[in-house]
């Protein structure tokens, strides 16, 4: 499953739209990732989404013997 995030200004106005895929992080955390560009009244800006799974990174550990 993707997560799509839209970045709105005060007014309402449609700033960006992006997909969020699902990711591995190198920590054993799962979660959803993605990171772009966007331009905002002629600035450009470097944009990035991430969520993290609660307790994702335990969840993937071994059992301890």
């Amino acid at each position: 499953m993707n997560i799509i995030a839209e970045f709105k200004s005060d007014a309402g106005q449609l700033i960006a739209l992006m997909t969020v895929p699902p990711k591995d992080f190198k920590t054993g955390s799962k979660g959803y990732f993605t990171s772009g560009k966007v331009e905002i009244e002629g600035k450009r800006y470097q944009l990035q989404v991430q969520l993290v799974e609660i307790g994702s990174k335990e969840a993937t550990k071994a059992p301890k013997e």
